[in-house]
């Protein structure tokens, strides 16, 4: 968490969204692609600024295809961006130029997984917009069996799981510390 605040505790919930966006971004670059070859074919001639997306987006493909055979990670905004500047040359849809750019910049945002970093004054929700809630705000945090559980007094109730691999703190050390603030009503 890129914050000045220090956090007793960072814990990372487990981000369920990264298949979901690796198969839009494939299938954005690859229609993008066949739509700008299809406009090569009906207008029967080389367009340069299609070829070109069109040879870079497919290499970007084959670039993750291979990253993804390897169990590597992998970003498709390189080529969410080279279509969006191709989309300027279309002669329909341009206006596709602004969602394709939109993509690619929350493309990082969508992938990280979310951290929430506990402190004695409050706690912070580390998302575009960084979420702050004092501790007045909440009635009870439990983390058990891998699983967050924060209850707000306003009756709203953020329970996810957590990212195993990225665990700092064990469940008994954070609960032990949560109940020394006062934020821990039950025994487990």
């Amino acid at each position: 968490m890129a914050d000045n605040s220090i956090y007793q505790y960072i814990v990372v919930i487990k981000n369920r969204h990264n298949r979901f966006v690796n198969l839009t971004g494939f299938f954005l670059s690859f229609g993008s692609a066949v739509l700008f070859l299809r406009e090569m074919v009906i207008q029967n001639k080389i367009i340069p600024v299609y070829l070109a997306g069109v040879a870079f987006i497919t290499g970007i493909i084959i670039w993750n295809l291979f990253k993804i055979k390897n169990q590597l990670p992998v970003h498709f905004s390189k080529a969410l961006l080279i279509a969006a500047i191709v989309w300027t040359k279309m002669p329909y849809l341009q206006f596709m130029v602004f969602v394709f750019a939109a993509l690619a910049l929350f493309e990082y945002q969508a992938k990280h997984a979310l951290e929430i970093g506990f402190s004695d004054k409050q706690i912070v929700f580390n998302t575009l917009i960084k979420k702050k809630y004092s501790w007045k705000d909440i009635d009870n945090v439990v983390l058990k069996d891998g699983l967050l559980t924060i209850d707000f007094k306003n009756n709203k109730l953020f329970q996810k799981e957590i990212d195993g691999e990225d665990k700092e703190a064990d469940e008994e050390e954070f609960n032990n510390w949560v109940r020394e603030m006062g934020f821990l009503n039950y025994e487990l």
